[in-house]
């Protein structure tokens, strides 16, 4: 008798039919209910207070417990930059030229930093990992499932946005260096150069002439991935806006500390905020205006907003810690979940695969203790694509990762 392999039984389990009974389940898009939740070949089957247990189904009774999403994260720098490593140990920014559009996150991930445990304990299943801000543009942006071997097997959508930063970081990296960008008018300039460089590329069509860097600004400018803003103060996001009007991109905020004084503009242009980190000490002058009451205030002038951890600035696991205390500071409940799970899948352009629990959608699922807002609650499952990759491990009181 011949023994599957490792492998062969992990693919088993995700093609068997798997019914989740008795849950509370929070689809996101939808009014919670409690009832089943069936998964078959990775995909979400059925779902309904009334869904019956297909046969042969393998069952998992929650007992009242909570289901959801998994949730997302949306500016993260796993795999680039783990926690506690800097200088020569970390590849999250290629800081020897203020545009290295052409340089992508996915050639430097790697899946066995150990955040992305950490995101699966914290209920994570998928991310988008940003190349660093100490250039005006940064790289090409990766979106990735928190589990796997190696990053294809994780990959979501490649690229998924182009990093562009304004503000302080830039601004004194190449102040250091004596060398432009070494002002704010200086890192617009650079930007606007950049462009107009991709606008004569593309002019040209040349197919012997290709560059990485204008391939990449080109994508931006065909609308074909969006334009990943780096920006805190109001002042930088103005400028934000006004090379979007320039150059006709899909903009994107990430961080947004001051968004909110500028709230009812973004909401007529529904350009989207990444908010946060939120945790962190207002460590240089443009943070000076963080506040855990913003994301409420962003939310309340109509602009669609996410929040992110900028891991490794805040641990990935503490995302969900973020929207509880933003909640307290005024943010509504059901957009706090909003914000870790759809809006951020629109972001990515994931939002038909990923970010609500739906017939169709990937079976990207987290069964909670209870309420994911109340911090006593912990994530005790988690399945990636059906696949079982995390569970909490209560004698122990330790979280065990399936093997990669």
């Amino acid at each position: 008798m011949t023994t599957a392999s490792p492998v062969a039984r992990n693919r088993a389990r995700v093609r068997k039919t798997l019914a989740i009974t008795n849950a509370m389940v929070v689809p996101i898009d939808g009014e919670p209910f409690e009832g089943t939740v069936v998964v078959r070949s990775g995909k979400i089957a059925a779902m309904g207070p009334k869904t019956k247990v297909p046969a042969g189904a393998e069952v998992l009774d929650a007992e009242g417990q909570w289901l959801l999403p998994g949730f997302i994260d949306a500016h993260v720098h796993l795999g680039m930059h783990p926690e506690g490593e800097v200088g020569s140990t970390s590849d999250v920014n290629e800081m020897t030229d203020p545009v290295t559009a052409g340089v992508r996150a996915i050639d430097a991930v790697d899946p066995f930093d150990p955040g992305f445990d950490d995101a699966l304990a914290g209920g994570v299943t998928a991310v988008n990992i940003n190349p660093g801000s100490g250039n005006p543009i940064g790289g090409l942006a990766v979106a990735l499932h928190t589990h796997g071997r190696y990053v294809e097997e994780m990959v979501l959508r490649s690229p998924s946005g182009l990093k562009s930063a304004l503000g302080e970081n830039p601004k004194t990296v190449y102040g250091h260096k004596k060398a432009m960008p070494s002002t704010r008018l200086g890192t617009a300039m650079v930007i606007r150069k950049a462009f107009i460089d991709a606008q004569n590329y593309m002019a040209k069509n040349d197919p012997a002439a290709r560059d990485p860097k204008m391939e990449a600004l080109a994508m931006v400018l065909r609308r074909e991935i969006p334009w990943r803003q780096h920006c805190h103060r109001a002042d930088d996001i103005a400028t934000a806006l006004r090379l979007a009007d320039e150059f006709g991109y899909e903009l994107v905020l990430d961080h947004g500390t001051e968004a909110h004084i500028l709230g009812d503009v973004l909401a007529e242009r529904g350009v989207p905020v990444l908010i946060g980190p939120l945790f962190t000490t207002k460590s240089k002058v443009e943070l000076r205006g963080r506040s855990l009451a913003n994301p409420g205030k962003l939310a309340a002038a109509g602009v669609e907003i996410s929040i992110i951890t900028d891991h490794p600035v805040v641990p990935i696991n503490f995302l969900i810690h973020q929207c509880t205390l933003a909640v307290k500071e005024g943010l509504d409940r059901e957009t706090a979940l909003r914000a870790v799970t759809i809006n951020p899948a629109k972001v990515l352009g994931l939002d038909s695969r990923i970010g609500s629990l739906a017939v169709g959608k990937d079976a990207d699922l987290v069964l909670w203790s209870g309420d994911p807002l109340d911090v006593m609650q912990r994530a005790l499952k988690v399945w990636i694509g059906g696949k079982p990759v995390y569970h909490y491990d209560g004698d122990e009181r330790r979280g065990v990762v399936a093997a990669r």
